[in-house]
């Protein structure tokens, strides 16, 4: 249980491991009234509790340093010789007060939406940041050089803004619980008894911020009641997964015991795919592993299984990346993306540009942009047929661009308004094939590779698998990589991709 004891749910081994003889996918199976409703209904994106409390933390650093600086230049004045320490002052004493709220479990949903209760701990930790500051000025024999009102205002002051957006953070939290902006939306796997008491217990806690919008299982009525706990039975697994790939769904938690191991494994094998938190729950089991073995939602302990790929922060910082260097790319290769949309038009009738309706996060399917490289009247937007050397389809400005690379340059565009990533798997069309055999049915979890939003370029593309699918080895490779970078990703990874992609680009055999 190594990779459950360090709560960071399983590694990329064991996801690859789960994949083997899990079986091809399942068709799409089609949702009951009911469930469709359900899904209709989930569809928005909610705002992550995660991000929520982590801006709170950013914004409470800016409010006490900002008011420490008002009252510096108010009382103090901008002239002053010792300016840059009173700054430094400041800024250290707000990160040493947002450090000890986060430290002292502040931040928790939980204790944001209860401000008056922890009143007394906001107290406490922000004198003690204070008191910290005058012991260190007095162990320097530097206090008596610094402004004593300026000290005491900044004390008072601070405490009050402090407490005084705890309590509007508060009203504005509470209020997104309840019209459903502000929550993770949580599926229940496997019914009866077990599911009863796990949704009890969930629900008896206070101000979590776990909306359950139903139950799936694959059992029938009568081994699994249609309503628990006054949650309704919307379907079989194979159903969940269609579920989950129209609403929003941020975890699934099966609750099932962890004697009921091959049902457990079953299950895991099918849902891996869902770029969703899996939890096991651990409420009702009697073996017990080590503390930092669970995740908790309020006191209910959960076995972490799997992660969601580059969630909350990750994920923001994921977007400003390519925001940033889909804007250097566009202005760096427009040029050449002129001179391309010239050397089109002149080379054959038709548009310069080519959509194409690709799998994209989660299934979705978006639309992705490319140079036509083929006569107008030849193209493929389903890409049923793969291009291969010398495909008559193909113009000759298109064999230099595809060989090039330069055709995929306007999914630049994409990644700069949100469809793709700069780096990440590569979308394949949605009837993309191999030997008259879609890649889904080729490849077991081959949809594993859309937990993550695709990529411009990716990890697969630089290791040489890119270009014509001729065999079925070359999808399974490809998949192989994505699944690795998903699994491995970092900011760092990114910039080596990126970087890496103009020099492995020069190999040019297998672009047709």
């Amino acid at each position: 249980m190594n990779d459950m004891d360090r709560g960071k749910g399983f590694s990329a081994a064991a996801v690859r491991a789960f994949s083997e003889g899990s079986g091809k996918a399942d068709k799409p199976a089609k949702l009951n009234p009911m469930a469709q409703q359900i899904a209709d209904q989930y569809r928005r994106d909610t705002m992550s509790p995660v991000l929520a409390s982590g801006t709170l933390r950013l914004v409470e650093f800016g409010v006490l340093a900002v008011s420490g600086i008002i009252l510096c230049a108010a009382y103090v004045g901008l002239t002053s010789q010792l300016l840059l320490h009173y700054l430094g002052i400041t800024l250290f004493t707000s990160a040493v007060t947002v450090i000890a709220l986060e430290m002292s479990d502040a931040y928790e949903i939980s204790t944001l939406m209860r401000p008056a209760r922890y009143v007394t701990r906001m107290f406490v930790v922000w004198s003690t940041a204070f008191a910290i500051v005058m012991v260190a000025g007095f162990f320097l024999k530097i206090s008596s050089a610094y402004s004593r009102f300026w000290f005491g205002a900044w004390y008072l002051s601070g405490f009050a803004l402090l407490v005084g957006l705890r309590i509007v953070t508060a009203h504005f939290f509470r209020k997104w619980a309840r019209n459903g902006r502000m929550e993770r939306r949580a599926v229940i796997v496997g019914g009866g008894k077990a599911a009863e008491v796990l949704i009890r217990s969930i629900e008896q806690q206070p101000y979590n911020d776990i909306r359950i919008c139903g139950i799936f299982d694959d059992r029938d009525d009568k081994r699994s009641p249609p309503i628990v706990a006054g949650y309704p039975k919307l379907g079989t697994i194979a159903e969940l997964i269609e579920f989950a790939r129209i609403a929003r769904i941020d975890m699934l938690i099966v609750s099932l015991p962890l004697t009921a191991e091959s049902r457990v494994l079953s299950l895991l094998k099918k849902l891996w795919i869902l770029p969703v938190d899996i939890r096991l729950s651990a409420h009702s089991n009697q073996l017990r592993f080590r503390p930092r073995a669970y995740s908790y939602i309020g006191s209910v302990p959960m076995l972490d299984i799997f992660d969601k790929p580059i969630n909350d922060w990750d994920s923001v910082t994921k977007r400003i990346f390519d925001i940033v260097f889909s804007l250097i790319g566009i202005i760096v290769f427009s040029p050449i993306m002129i001179i391309t949309a010239i050397a089109i038009k002149l080379d054959s009738k038709g548009p310069v540009l080519f959509k194409q309706k690709r799998h994209g996060f989660n299934n979705e399917e978006i639309d992705v942009y490319k140079f036509r490289s083929m006569y107008a009247d030849k193209t493929d937007a389903m890409a049923k047929n793969v291009v291969t050397k010398n495909d008559p389809r193909v113009t000759r400005v298109g064999r230099f661009i595809r060989k090039t690379s330069i055709d995929e340059l306007p999914q630049f565009f994409n990644a700069l308004f949100g469809s793709l990533s700069l780096v990440g798997p590569r979308p394949h069309a949605v009837a993309a094939q191999s030997h008259n055999k879609l890649f889904n049915d080729v490849v077991d979890g081959y949809f594993a590779r859309h937990r993550v939003k695709p990529g411009v370029t990716g990890w697969a593309q630089i290791n040489g698998w890119r270009g014509e699918i001729d065999s079925d080895d070359k999808i399974k490779k490809r998949t192989e990589f994505d699944l690795y970078y998903i699994e491995n990703w970092s900011l760092l990874f990114d910039l080596k991709i990126l970087f890496l992609t103009p020099v492995r680009l020069i190999n040019t055999e297998n672009a047709y």
